[in-house]
């Protein structure tokens, strides 16, 4: 009964603050988002509208968020749930956003118990604690089909942690076969380990080859943003994110990349 409310005050919601088109046609054209159907763009649209109600999108150092960077950031957060429906985001709540790349605090504990405390500097992170954080100059680097896209990355971790630790394996939906994606993975993330370790070239970032959770990230991302790339090198994980995202992007997307020229309204083929 309430889940039965809950769908209702969105719909109601959602009919009377929908994205304006002055904000939305501008992102419409963006490369990463070429072959989708009218229903399909309706439907992220919408998506992107109650992202934007029920995340706090918070800005740090100094940077100022317009509404067309919110609508970008949210589109480019709302994709890979495309198919999922929004509940696939209800247990985390901000976006935390700085204007480049940043320095994070680590805190890891080695095999021996002995806790060691670091920097990093990254462009997205995770957070198992609850945000999302993000470095504005990779969002806007992020949706031109160049196989990098640190929102869907960042998203992806969110997804693996509805069931823990990020650990590559995120709740699958029914009918999908957890030995089969485990082989796909097992198989994907040891070949990439291997060409990190030897030091052969990868069409696939080898951050991938960091860690399980890392390499679903990351070839994440490649399903969106390059998948014929991904397909060639690891089929069987194309199927099986395929089936966990219930999109088939080689479907829709050609092999050309694109950059922008000057704006968002203007684009080339590279």
């Amino acid at each position: 009964m309430l889940q039965l409310l809950r769908h209702h005050y969105r719909q109601w919601w959602l009919k009377r603050h929908p994205i304006e088109d002055a904000l939305w046609q501008p992102l419409s054209t963006m490369p990463i988002l070429r072959g989708l159907d009218e229903g399909e763009m309706k439907r992220l649209r919408e998506l992107a509208a109650w992202f934007l109600r029920t995340k706090t999108i918070t800005p740090v150092a100094g940077i100022e968020l317009s509404d067309p960077m919110r609508v970008i950031l949210a589109m480019q957060a709302c994709l890979p749930i495309l198919n999922l429906g929004f509940d696939a985001y209800d247990d985390w709540h901000e976006v935390i956003i700085y204007p480049s790349q940043f320095i994070s605090q680590t805190r890891e504990r080695d095999l021996s118990g002995l806790v060691h405390e670091g920097e990093q500097i990254l462009a997205g992170q995770a957070r198992s604690d609850g945000p999302v954080l993000l470095s504005w100059h990779d969002v806007m680097e992020s949706p031109w089909l160049d196989g990098f896209n640190v929102v869907i990355h960042e998203l992806a971790h969110k997804l693996d942690m509805r069931n823990g630790y990020p650990n590559g394996e995120p709740p699958l939906h029914y009918g999908m076969n957890r030995d089969d994606w485990k082989a796909a993975f097992q198989a994907a993330y040891q070949d990439l380990q291997w060409r990190a370790n030897a030091g052969h070239p990868s069409e696939i970032d080898l951050y991938a080859a960091t860690d399980p959770a890392e390499c679903f990230a990351v070839l994440s991302e490649m399903f969106f943003e390059s998948p014929q790339i991904l397909n060639a090198n690891y089929p069987q994980v194309y199927r099986q994110l395929q089936l966990f995202y219930r999109q088939d992007p080689i479907a829709r997307l050609s092999r050309v990349r694109y950059r922008p020229v000057s704006d968002l309204e203007a684009f080339a083929a590279v």
